[in-house]
């Protein structure tokens, strides 16, 4: 009752003061040249020497500001581009005034350069499309830093702060300057990851076979991007090297036999280990136009406790899920569960063609209030039960910063909360906001025990990709369960290391077992899996060995003495069903590539950079330059953009460093 109030409020604040002042001003910033528009650009009013209000650009590259009747000086830049100054603006009383500039591109490929823009939204202006900020909140702004809450000191939580550095291998003292990052140091920070213990190489003739779970996510490359682009290097376990390569797509090619994805392997010299070889899996998920995808039955599950009072968290929230209304069909249904203190619905389930209405909801949304995250979740699948579709794309889409502290909140239990309801049949997909207590762990296990995934959103452009650019892949599930498991050749192969995928490990028998979770895959994702491989006759490093056997010894068959480096099996369900699942097979032969193509370049590169970044034991002579090295190779062909995000990310991390 008490959320509906506060909402009720808001819209009658807006209402009343659209009734007061009727007067805007709006427009459109492009790149020059190109005429393509600029997501996040700031703009800034200015009248004489004070500044009076500002706005972010939102998806379509467009601002609306509301201002009273006069003449401004209007301020816009971007990162990357020339900030460009106009004076003498005049805004009319009663119109919709328009405004709109072009900026000139300062960047080039060797530049280090971030083309991702400051976290917007501040202030939402119900009237408008534009992201509203407040002249006294972008005056505090900091470079870099967190932008203080609004909320009394003894109710914010804890900020982000710079991780604890490593140098000679000794801590360094608390009130010492910081010297620059020593890589990948088991930082302590108020956010938790989860500690990785790397993969070791395992010997062939003990260890013949591998097996473990896909993984679609790429939240790890955008919380790491977050960092860089403060400054910092991400803490060591933030990194999950998985993660990095699987943010990139690889433009694998479609299924042909009816399955539901295509299986892709290449074998060349591993670049940082060139004795070694490097193996790519591939998998591409069959693609589905959003046309032809099935009716969705959303549920956005927000968080507006007092921990989203920030920038970058709620406000980012309410821009992301606007953006996505933006693409639902009369078909689709979306419903709307808030939690902070007690969990609430603040909208029923609503078709899709009525937009102004979920907008509204969406835009009536704030912060405040512990966080009774368990209660939230039950509300949404109770929301999401009472509104299932059959044959239809059942969905809870949590926004969260991750930090519950009310009823459930401990892992385990909340872990067993969710394992229950995805027997329902309802996915789930995370996605993570903010810095400073953000809870990386938590979010991880919801998703991957939830039947679901999880994205990080550092930015609207982030959302853009993960929303909207790979619709189908986030929210359509066209597989679940989906389990590798390689049989390596011990005549070809003295040892592997599977490169990521730690938290995805099974056992071999989990392959055969159909209750065993798994990953799911969504429609037109791909998944790339690396290993690192020793050929046979090659050394093996001692961590790998796992000594003589007493009691056996080892006998290869014949089939070892063929041409087969390996055999590769895919086991998957469908993703309506609990009956058996599918299984595809394959087989590898010892012949690596003279080149790596541009996929396994750009893969290589990822990987690379997540292990150098990681301080990886096993980085071999992989260094920022390196990986540098590959990543301008295979950012050639840059549709979107993202290889040469990547060129510029590697070139921060050795700055900072």
């Amino acid at each position: 009752m008490k959320i509906f109030l506060l909402m009720l409020a808001g819209f009658c604040s807006s209402a009343l003061l659209f009734a007061q002042n009727n007067t805007f001003l709006q427009g459109t910033i492009t790149e020059e040249g190109t005429g393509e528009t600029l997501i996040g650009a700031s703009v800034k009013i200015f009248k004489g020497p004070d500044l009076i209000k500002g706005a972010v650009t939102d998806y379509d590259g467009h601002y609306r500001v509301q201002l009273d009747p006069g003449i401004y000086d209007v301020e816009v830049n971007f990162t990357g581009y020339t900030t460009k100054k106009t004076t003498g603006v005049k805004v009319l009383e009663g119109k919709i005034n328009t405004f709109g500039c072009a900026l000139s591109s300062t960047a080039t490929l060797d530049e280090v350069v971030i083309t991702s823009y400051k976290v917007p939204l501040i202030e939402q202006d119900n009237t408008s499309s534009g992201l509203v900020i407040t002249s006294h909140e972008i005056q505090s702004y900091p470079a870099a830093k967190p932008m203080p809450s609004n909320r009394p000191a003894k109710e914010r939580r804890t900020k982000f702060t710079p991780p604890v550095v490593k140098k000679d291998e000794e801590v360094m003292e608390a009130l010492q300057e910081p010297e620059p990052h020593d890589i990948a140091t088991h930082d302590e920070s108020p956010e938790n990851y989860t500690h990785i213990v790397e993969n070791q190489f395992l010997q062939a003739t003990a260890n013949p076979v591998s097996t473990f779970s896909i993984d679609v996510d790429g939240a790890a490359y955008a919380n790491a991007r977050r960092f860089l682009n403060m400054g910092q290097l991400p803490p060591r376990d933030a990194v999950r090297v998985e993660e990095f390569v699987n943010y990139f797509d690889y433009q694998y090619k479609q299924p042909t036999d009816g399955k539901p994805f295509a299986v892709h392997t290449e074998l060349a010299k591993c670049p940082w280990a060139p004795e070694h070889h490097l193996l790519s899996v591939g998998l591409q998920g069959r693609e589905i136009a959003t046309g032809q995808l099935p009716p969705s039955n959303f549920v956005f599950l927000v968080d507006v406790s007092g921990s989203m009072d920030e920038p970058n968290k709620l406000p980012l929230v309410q821009s992301s899920l606007l953006m996505l209304t933006e693409y639902l069909r009369p078909e689709d249904h979306v419903a709307l569960v808030v939690y902070a203190g007690a969990a609430g619905l603040v909208l029923p389930s609503t078709p899709g063609n009525q937009k102004e209405k979920i907008k509204a909801a969406i835009q009536g949304l704030g912060a405040g209030g512990s966080t009774a995250g368990a209660e939230g979740i039950q509300l949404a699948y109770n929301t999401a039960r009472t509104n299932f579709v059959k044959r239809g794309n059942n969905r809870v889409v949590l926004c969260t910063d991750g930090d519950f502290n009310v009823g459930i909140s401990d892992d385990a239990s909340l872990i067993q909360l969710i394992e229950k309801e995805r027997e329902s049949g309802i996915f789930l997909t995370v996605m993570g906001f903010g810095m400073g207590n953000y809870q990386d762990a938590k979010m991880q296990q919801l998703a991957n025990k939830g039947n679901g995934n999880h994205a990080y959103i550092d930015q609207l452009a982030e959302a853009k990709k993960v929303l909207i650019n790979e619709f189908g892949g986030t929210l359509f599930t066209i597989a679940k369960d989906v389990k590798i498991q390689i049989e390596f050749n011990p005549a070809k192969v003295a040892a592997y290391r599977l490169i990521g995928y730690e938290n995805r490990m099974l056992a071999r028998e989990d392959f055969d077992d159909d209750t065993k979770d798994a990953g799911e895959m969504g429609a037109g994702h791909r998944v790339t899996a690396l290993y690192e491989i020793i050929p046979a006759g090659q050394d093996i490093p001692v961590a790998s060995t796992n000594g003589d056997l007493k009691y056996q010894k080892t006998k290869l068959s014949a089939a070892s003495k063929g041409a087969d480096l390996l055999t590769l099996k895919l086991r998957y369900k469908q993703p309506k069903t609990f009956a058996s699942s599918e299984l595809i097979q394959t087989v590898v032969l010892d012949k690596p590539a003279s080149t790596m193509s541009e996929a396994l370049t750009l893969a290589a590169a990822a990987a690379s950079f997540a292990m150098v970044l990681r301080n990886s034991t096993y980085k071999g002579t992989a260094t920022f330059q390196s990986a540098l090295l590959l990543a301008k190779t295979a950012a050639k062909n840059d549709p979107l953009g993202y290889r040469a995000e990547l060129c510029r990310l590697i070139e921060k991390a050795e700055a900072i460093r």
